[in-house]
C-alpha cells in the first residue's frame, strides 16, 4: 500500500513536505478548514517549490467554502508549480461548515462543483449559476498563470452514507475517508461507486477523470516492547482524531441524532463529558466556538479520559508491527490504495515510521 501525510496549513509546512519526499511517501496533503487551519493553497504553493515528485493534496475543499471559479483557479496555479502533482479532495463541508456553525451542503451541490472543477481544470468550459442567472465560464488567462494540460487527480469524501460514493461513481473519481478502518464498510462504499459509474456514459471527451484511487487517513502508533495499547502515549497519538470524533457527535446530537445514537453508553458519557469540559451544551448556538478550538491538533493530558480505547480501536491504527501490518494488509484488500496518516506529536518521526513501515 502507498502511503502519504495529512498536515494543516502552519509556517515551516514545505520542511514538512521535503521530508515526506525525501523519505519516499506518495503524497502529502493540507487540510482546508478556514475557521481552524490555516490556508491549504498558500501552503501547498510553498510545497509545491519546494518539492519535484511528491503529490499535493487539498483534503478537502467545498462548495459551501469557496466557489467553482476560486477553486479551479488555486488548483490550476498550483498546476503550474507542480505540474500533474495536484490532488483536489472535494465534499459537503462536514467539519469546515460545523467550525462555522453551519450545516454541510447536499450532495448534489457537491456533485455540480465537481463537474465544475474537472471541466474548468481540463480547459473546457464549464455552466456556472448565481441565483437564476447562468452563464459559460472558462478560463480567459493568456500565458502560464495556469496549468489545464497535465491532469488534476479529484477524490469525493466519503463516510458511511451512499450518496457522496455514488458522485464519485459518476464523476469518475477516487474517495477519500477520515478514520473508516472497517473493511466492510469500504466495500460498501467501493460497491457503491461501481454502481453509479455503471450507469454513467464514459465519454472520453467529457470531466471524468481517469484515477479512482482510494484514501484513509488515520494515525498511526507503534507499539514498543510490553507497552499498554491503551496507555498515554497511545492515546496521545491518536487523541486528535478520537476527540474529533466526540466534537462533532457533540456538535451534531442535537439536528442530526441518529450518528450519536449509534455511539455506546461509554462513548455518549465521553460527549456529555466533552460538552461539559468546553463549558457548552449539544443546543447552544454558540456551541461550535467552544468545541472545534485546536481541532485535530496535538490533546492535552487533561482530556486523556476521553480517549475510549473502543474510539480508538476504531478510528486508529495501535499495535505492534506485525499487528499494524496485518490490519493495513485487511484494508489494501478491501481496495484502500493508500495510507495517509495525520501525525501530531513529531511529524518527521511519525511520517519516518510510516515509510518504513509500508515503502
Amino acid at each position: 500500500m502507498r502511503a502519504g501525510v495529512v498536515v494543516a496549513a502552519q509556517p515551516g509546512v514545505e520542511d514538512l513536505a521535503v521530508r515526506a519526499e525525501e523519505l519516499g511517501l506518495h503524497s502529502f496533503w493540507v487540510n482546508d478548514t478556514p475557521m481552524v487551519h490555516g490556508d491549504p493553497f498558500v501552503a501547498l504553493s510553498l510545497c509545491a517549490k519546494a518539492t519535484s515528485r511528491i503529490r499535493l493534496g487539498i483534503g478537502v475543499t467545498s462548495p459551501a467554502l469557496r466557489s467553482a471559479p476560486a477553486a479551479a483557479s488555486g488548483l490550476a496555479s498550483l498546476n503550474a508549480l507542480a505540474p500533474g502533482r495536484i490532488i483536489c479532495g472535494v465534499g459537503t463541508g462536514n467539519t469546515a461548515r460545523r467550525t462555522l456553525g453551519m450545516r454541510p451542503t447536499t450532495a448534489a451541490r457537491l456533485e455540480n462543483f465537481t463537474v465544475a472543477l474537472q471541466d474548468l481544470c481540463a480547459g473546457r468550459s464549464t455552466e456556472y449559476r448565481e441565483g437564476d442567472r447562468v452563464r459559460d465560464i472558462r478560463f480567459l488567462h493568456a500565458g502560464a498563470q495556469v496549468n489545464t494540460a497535465d491532469p488534476i487527480e479529484f477524490v469525493v469524501a466519503a463516510l458511511l452514507g451512499p450518496k457522496a460514493a455514488a458522485v464519485a461513481g459518476r464523476r469518475g473519481t477516487g474517495l477519500i475517508s477520515f478514520g473508516l478502518l472497517d473493511p466492510t464498510a469500504w466495500h460498501a462504499l467501493h460497491d457503491t461507486r461501481r454502481h453509479a459509474a455503471q450507469g454513467t456514459p464514459r465519454d472520453p471527451d467529457s470531466h471524468m477523470d481517469s484515477r479512482a484511487d482510494s484514501y484513509v487517513v488515520t494515525s498511526l502508533h507503534l507499539l514498543d516492547e510490553d507497552e499498554d495499547p491503551h496507555g498515554d502515549a497511545a492515546r496521545d497519538a491518536t487523541g486528535h482524531l478520537v476527540l474529533s470524533l466526540l466534537a462533532f457527535a457533540a456538535d451534531t446530537a442535537a439536528d442530526t441524532p441518529a450518528f450519536a445514537g449509534q455511539l455506546g453508553p461509554e462513548e455518549r458519557e465521553a460527549v456529555r463529558r466533552l460538552l461539559d469540559r468546553r463549558g457548552t451544551t449539544a443546543t447552544a448556538p454558540d456551541r461550535h466556538t467552544k468545541l472545534y478550538p485546536n481541532y485535530l491538533g496535538r490533546i492535552t493530558p487533561q482530556d486523556r479520559d476521553l480517549v475510549l480505547p473502543s474510539l480508538m480501536n476504531t478510528l486508529a491504527l495501535v499495535g505492534t508491527r506485525d499487528d499494524l501490518l496485518a490490519r493495513i494488509t485487511t484494508l489494501e484488500q478491501a481496495g484502500v490504495d493508500e495510507l495517509l496518516i495525520q501525525p501530531v506529536i513529531d511529524p518527521p518521526t511519525e511520517m519516518a515510521l510510516l515509510a518504513k513501515l509500508l515503502t
